[in-house]
């Protein structure tokens, strides 16, 4: 089991992007394995602020492109969308307590680190070098593969 990253993602969805091909080979990879992998809400909404945002991108997507890419990604078989258990609240005070200085935007990164441990899953693909902050978890970058 495992996670793509919202910047995964983007990046395989976007053409411009130097790193395009090995993300896109990642998600292709996740949308035909038979074993489970999963986005979260949270994920999934920023890939749809940053792929709209004319600010982000230089051709940013319409809303419904965007969530068309989602939808795709969505559609295999083998994934799903991680959800908050009864245990979250409980989970979360463990991550904090366990690792230093949490604040501002890795707030986002902690979300999915605890939806990840709630789930048992170890895996994430992902660009982003904070979830290296979070021992319990196996980062794994599709461009470094």
């Amino acid at each position: 089991m495992l996670v793509v990253d919202t910047n995964v993602l983007i990046a395989a969805a976007n053409r411009d992007v130097d790193f395009h091909e090995a993300c896109r080979r990642a998600v292709e990879q996740c949308r035909i394995r038979t074993s489970p992998w999963y986005l979260s809400w949270p994920i999934c909404y920023e890939f749809l602020r940053v792929c709209t945002h004319p600010n982000v991108l230089p051709r940013p997507w319409s809303l419904r492109s965007a969530w068309n890419f989602i939808e795709s990604v969505l559609v295999s078989p083998s994934a799903g969308v991680l959800l908050p258990t009864d245990h979250h609240s409980e989970l979360l005070i463990q991550v904090i307590t366990e690792t230093p200085h949490l604040a501002g935007n890795i707030l986002h990164d902690v979300h999915t680190a605890v939806l990840m441990r709630e789930h048992g899953i170890r895996e994430i693909y992902t660009r982003d070098s904070d979830f290296h902050r979070f021992p319990f978890l196996k980062v794994i970058d599709p461009v470094a593969r």
